[in-house]
C-alpha cells in the first residue's frame, strides 16, 4: 500500500475534527463545483458529479449544501469559481508526489506548495518529472466482503469488470481501468456490495522505502498537504512500515 493510502487511512480517523474546521466540506464543495462546471449538473449523465455527490453524502454533507455547490458550478448561483491544476514534486529521500489542486488563485497556491515542499527538503518539479512512475487507476473500497472468501470475492469483482483486488488489514480494495470506474462501481452495487469509497487515483509503479527522520519529514509534508484547503488529493510513492507510521502519527499529534 502506498504511503498516501496508509496516511489517508490514519487521517480518516480524525475526519470529524477536520469537518469542524471546515476543511473537509471545503474540499467536497470544490469538487462538486468543478464536477458540475465541467460536466453539467445532472448526475445521471455526469459520472464525476455522481461520485462527488456519493462521497459528500457519505461524509455527512447536508443535501442543501450539495445542491448549492452544484448550482454554483452550473452558474445558477453566484460565488467563487475554481480552476483545477496538477503539479509534480520531489519529497524527502527522493520520494515523488503528484498533487491535484483546485483554487481561485493559482499563484498563491503554487507559492504555498513551494514553501511546504521546501520546508521538508523537497521541491516542485517540471511536468513529467515524476508522473512517469504513476498510472491512472480507478479505486473502489468495499465496506466488507459480504462474507465471501478472497477467491470468491475476486471472482465477483472480476465479473463486474475490475482488474484486480487487494486486501490489507481487512480492507478490500478493487482496482479498475480509469474509464471503467463508474461501470464497475455500479455493477458491484447491483451485486449487493456496499461501496465505502470510489475515486480515480494515480498508482505508483514502484515504491521507495523510507524510515527514520526521512519518514518523519515525509509524513509531516503529507499532513500539510492533507490539510491544505486547495489540495483536493495527492499521490506519492513512499512506503513506511505500518508500525513506524503509527508511531510517527502519535509523535506529531495527528
Amino acid at each position: 500500500m502506498s504511503g498516501h493510502s496508509k496516511w489517508h487511512n490514519i487521517q480518516a480517523r480524525k475526519s470529524a475534527q477536520d469537518a469542524k474546521r471546515g476543511k473537509l466540506f471545503t474540499k467536497l464543495t470544490k469538487e462538486l463545483i468543478i464536477a458540475s462546471k465541467v460536466g453539467g449538473g445532472n448526475p445521471e449523465t455526469n459520472a464525476r458529479l455522481r461520485t462527488a455527490i456519493d462521497k459528500a453524502k457519505r461524509l455527512g454533507m447536508p443535501m442543501d449544501k450539495i445542491k448549492q455547490a452544484i448550482m454554483r458550478g452550473t452558474g445558477e448561483l453566484p460565488g467563487v469559481t475554481y480552476e483545477e491544476y496538477t503539479y509534480e514534486a520531489y519529497g524527502p529521500a527522493g520520494t515523488a508526489f503528484i498533487i491535484n489542486i483546485s483554487t481561485d488563485n493559482k499563484n498563491r497556491t503554487i507559492a504555498e506548495l513551494r514553501k511546504i515542499f521546501s520546508t521538508y527538503g523537497g521541491s516542485l518539479a517540471e511536468s513529467g518529472s515524476v508522473s512517469w512512475n504513476f498510472e491512472s487507476k480507478g479505486q473502489i473500497e468495499l465496506e466488507d466482503s459480504n462474507g465471501l472468501s478472497f477467491d470468491e470475492l475476486f471472482m465477483e469483482v472480476a465479473d463486474a469488470g475490475a482488474e484486480d483486488l487487494k486486501e490489507e488489514d481487512g480492507i478490500f480494495t478493487v482496482y479498475t481501468a480509469p474509464q471503467d470506474l463508474d461501470k464497475v462501481k455500479t455493477a458491484l452495487e447491483n451485486k449487493g456490495f456496499k461501496i465505502k469509497e470510489a475515486d480515480l487515483i494515480m498508482m505508483p509503479k514502484t515504491l521507495i522505502k523510507v524510515s527514520g527522520e526521512d519518514a518523519v519529514r515525509v509524513v509531516k509534508l503529507s499532513d500539510e498537504l492533507e490539510n491544505h484547503d486547495d489540495v483536493q488529493d495527492y499521490f506519492t510513492n513512499y512506503d513506511i512500515d505500518e508500525e513506524e507510521l503509527k508511531a510517527i502519527a502519535e509523535r506529531i499529534g495527528s
